[in-house]
């Protein structure tokens, strides 16, 4: 399953991961691709919040990954940017994360394409003009749920 998505400002983008997040259980692993500054760590701050989060939502950039127990969820938020070899994925656990019933939302996750599984979703974000382009890409039968429960 497939879904585009216009998002004309921030609010909106913090709204599609608020839209996202009711259903956030049935899936594991999302990608978050885009640019430097199309909003991906915005998404993932709307999805927080909604599940109950009241700090901050930060990208963990320097840190690679930041963990958020909310609402009896694990939630851990990776950012690949600063990834030099694929391979450091093992040194970091990635697949520890990745289990039980954890979900990880990942930026960057094509610097490590050949070591990552295949997610739940894979969203792809785009600059168009002064608004975002947001494409959600089912790529398992959990992510296709979770996309039609949010069209």
């Amino acid at each position: 399953m497939k879904l585009e998505i216009e998002i004309p400002e921030v609010a909106d983008m913090e709204a599609l991961g608020a839209r996202l997040a009711p259903g956030i259980a049935k899936v594991q692993l999302i990608y978050l691709n885009g640019e430097l500054g199309t909003g991906k760590t915005t998404l993932v701050r709307g999805l927080l919040r909604a599940l109950g989060h009241v700090g901050v939502v930060k990208s963990p950039t320097f840190t690679l990954v930041e963990p958020y127990s909310v609402a009896g969820q694990n939630t851990y938020h990776f950012d690949l940017y600063r990834l030099k070899d694929p391979n450091e994925l093992e040194f970091v656990g990635f697949r520890d994360y990745v289990r039980d019933r954890n979900v990880c939302l990942v930026e960057w996750a094509e610097r490590a394409a050949a070591v990552l599984p295949t997610p739940d979703i894979d969203v792809v974000i785009h600059k168009a003009d002064h608004k975002r382009i947001v494409h959600l890409m089912s790529r398992t039968d959990r992510g296709a749920d979770l996309l039609t429960d949010l069209s």
